[in-house]
């Protein structure tokens, strides 16, 4: 439980940083410094990604397609980093992927409800740039984005690029 509590306080800094560090010489942020700001967190998350599953696959057979790319990252991926597996993967067999989890855990500790939809953003940015770097190491070329209608449910959609 205290491992979760840190990681979650870990992640809401990060972010608190990144952003009061890309404001620091600005009275009001834009929509080019709040690019700014999405980029470096999920480049930062690409980094992670990549070094998790890399100790998390040391030892696993290497997997079959894309599909059980996506399986394993959904299942044991997911649970690792974020403490449960996904709800729902839906695909639609041409390299897009869904992944809905209703209880996203980075999103729980805003409100529940659409008051701070707005806010949502910059706390997935980290988390996608997970999945990709995870993906990346895993051969698949990605675009991930979020999207949340309402709190703390999340999709993530994976759009696999073909070479």
């Amino acid at each position: 439980m205290a491992d979760e509590s840190l990681f979650d306080f870990l992640h809401m800094e990060i972010v608190s940083h990144i952003y009061k560090e890309q404001q620091s010489s600005k009275e009001e942020m834009d929509n080019k410094d709040r690019a700014v700001c999405v980029s470096v967190l999920e480049s930062m998350g690409f980094r992670v990604g990549q070094g998790l599953i890399e100790r998390l696959t040391r030892d696993s057979p290497s997997f079959k397609d894309e599909l059980d790319v996506m399986k394993f990252v959904c299942k044991d991926f997911w649970t690792k980093v974020f403490r449960r597996q996904v709800d729902n993967l839906r695909t639609n067999h041409q390299g897009t992927y869904v992944l809905q989890d209703n209880k996203f855990s980075l999103l729980t500790q805003l409100s529940n409800g659409k008051q701070y939809l707005d806010q949502a953003p910059k706390y997935l940015a980290f988390s996608c740039g997970i999945v990709r770097g995870a993906l990346s190491n895993l051969g698949l070329d990605s675009v991930v984005t979020a999207e949340v209608s309402v709190m703390p449910s999340c999709k993530f959609q994976v759009v696999v690029q073909k070479l």
